[in-house]
Order: C-alpha cells, then sequence, then structure tokens
C-alpha cells in the first residue's frame, strides 16, 4: 500500500517561489520564511525525488529538463490545493461576499446589467466587481483566475464554455463619408482605402481582429468613443448590431453596401473559471445569463 505523497505543498510552493521570484533569496522574502529554509526544501525536495532540479549557471539557478517538467506539473498541483480551500471555505457560507465577472465588450451590457439587477434580487449583500473586457482580455481573466464568471467570444484551453448567443456586427459609416457617395457595392479593396476605427484589445496579447489591412486605423479604447467618431465622418467600422442600434434608427450611421461580407457573427459562451467550486451567487448569474438569452435575445435577434 502507498504511504502517500513524500513532498509537501510547501515544498512545492518553494520551488515555484524560486522560479517565479528568480532566486532564493527574493523566494524567502516573498513566502516570508528564511533563505537557509527555502534551500533546505529544495535540497528536500532533491534527494527524496533523486532528480536535479536546478543547474547553476554564474549565479543563476536554472531550470533543468526535469526541474522545468516538475516545476509545470507543481504548478497546477499547488493551484488545485489552492482552489480546494477557497472551496471550503465558501461552504461554509450561504453566498459570496463579492463576484468577479468578466463580459467582453460585444456583449450587450444593458442586458448583462439586467441580470445583475435580476442576482440582487436574490443576493442582496453580495457585492459584484464587473470587467468590460475587449478580445484576449477576457481570456486573461479566465486564465488568471481573476473573475468567477465570463462571457467571452473564445473558450481559453483548459475550460468549458456553454454557447450563449451569436452577436451580429455590420459594417457602417456615416451619410457623409465617401464610402457611402458613391454608386454601386463596395468592395474589401474600397474599404482599405479609408480609416479604419477598430477596439483596442484589454489583453497583453494585443491582437487585430477584425482589421482589414486599411492604410489609415484609428485604436480606441471602448465602442461608445469609436461610434462617435464614426458618427462624425473620422472613418467606418464594424459594431455588433446592439451597440449601433439608436445610430442606425436616427440615420447617424449607414450600413455599407458591400459586394459580400455584409454581417459577421461572433460567438459568444459563458464560461465558469471552476464550475465545481462555483459558490451559490455564481451560479444563480449564470443561470439568469442564460435564460434570458434563451428567451429575450433569441426573440429579438433570432439567434
Amino acid at each position: 500500500m502507498s504511504e502517500g505523497p513524500q513532498i509537501s505543498l510547501e515544498q512545492w510552493r518553494a520551488l515555484l517561489a524560486v522560479v517565479d521570484e528568480g532566486g532564493y533569496a527574493p523566494a524567502a522574502e516573498a513566502l516570508g520564511k528564511s533563505q537557509s529554509a527555502v534551500s533546505y526544501a529544495i535540497q528536500k525536495l532533491e534527494s527524496v525525488l533523486d532528480v536535479r532540479v536546478f543547474s547553476i549557471e554564474g549565479r543563476r539557478a536554472v531550470l533543468t529538463p526535469a526541474g522545468d517538467l516538475l516545476c509545470r506539473r507543481a504548478r497546477v498541483l499547488v493551484t488545485e490545493a489552492e482552489e480546494l480551500e477557497k472551496a471550503a471555505g465558501r461552504l461554509q457560507q450561504r453566498f459570496e461576499p463579492e463576484i468577479h465577472v468578466a463580459v467582453e465588450a460585444i456583449f450587450p451590457i444593458w442586458l448583462m446589467l439586467e441580470c445583475l439587477a435580476e442576482l440582487a434580487k436574490d443576493f442582496p449583500d453580495t457585492r459584484v466587481q464587473l470587467y468590460e473586457t475587449v478580445l484576449t482580455g477576457t481570456e486573461d481573466a479566465l486564465l488568471e483566475r481573476r473573475v468567477d464568471l465570463a462571457v467571452s467570444g473564445k473558450v481559453p484551453t483548459g475550460f468549458l464554455g456553454e454557447a450563449l448567443m451569436r452577436a451580429r456586427f455590420l459594417p457602417v459609416a456615416a451619410p457623409g463619408h465617401p464610402l457611402l457617395e458613391g454608386k454601386g457595392a463596395l468592395t474589401y479593396q474600397d474599404l482599405r482605402r479609408h480609416r479604419q476605427l477598430v477596439i483596442r484589445d484589454s489583453g497583453a496579447r494585443r491582437i487585430d481582429a477584425g482589421w482589414l489591412g486599411a492604410e489609415q486605423r484609428w485604436t480606441v479604447s471602448n465602442f461608445a468613443s469609436s461610434i462617435r467618431a464614426v458618427c462624425m465622418g473620422m472613418g467606418f467600422a464594424w459594431y455588433p448590431e446592439d451597440k449601433i442600434a439608436a445610430e442606425l434608427a436616427s440615420g447617424e450611421l449607414k450600413v455599407l453596401p458591400l459586394v459580400e461580407g455584409k454581417e459577421r457573427f461572433a460567438e459568444l459562451y459563458l464560461i465558469y473559471t471552476d464550475r465545481d467550486y462555483a459558490g451559490p451567487a455564481t451560479r444563480r448569474l449564470g443561470q439568469i445569463l442564460t435564460e434570458r438569452v434563451d428567451g429575450l435575445c433569441r426573440e429579438r435577434w433570432q439567434v
């Protein structure tokens, strides 16, 4: 019969701290331990496993190939242990004191706010931190476990997502824009000769989704600024239909008559950072979002 693990979580944490902090001294400071205690933990780990974790290059401790493998697996182990401890704490609570939610900017904000208002009826004492994210910013929030729940345009590796809705994008410009002054349908080449406005990716990777390679490009941080700029005739852009409903109705914006690609669609998914550990308020918000989209949004956009 197995005697169980011979390496403690504290030893694995010491290994990760040395890697993340860049050395034994800063790792000791980060862990609130003496440098000798951290050094001993690593030596004990190497002795028990009979494997060399670090090699010394100059004054730096560098992971060996075996150490790199152990570090990657240890990170998963330590993260899971920390999540388990948090879950145990939540089991003693009737609700979470605070939940963190990331919502991709193309999701209708009015709908999210209405869902939060409904959540407040059931959990009036739960505080909500809402992050409006763009593109990889939503993925980063999940991967870094900064949120409990997210509405994202992409399901990151290692997560499961439930299809929530499709957002319809339309190409638009102001009535006086040169693209709308000619006759006939427009091609992508026509568009590329004019300034395009795009929304800045809020993630670290900064991808350019939807950019056509136009000769001029302006990048802004939110839809409100971008829409105002397009209404002022400063360029063209692709927007979720819901974001520009008022401008289309008033005539401030017109849909560009493209030969092809007159509309685009983006899938949005409901993703729990960890559904097993989600508290009652987080689960309730996910349920509300699903129900509202299945009802109101399917009727409104026929998705």
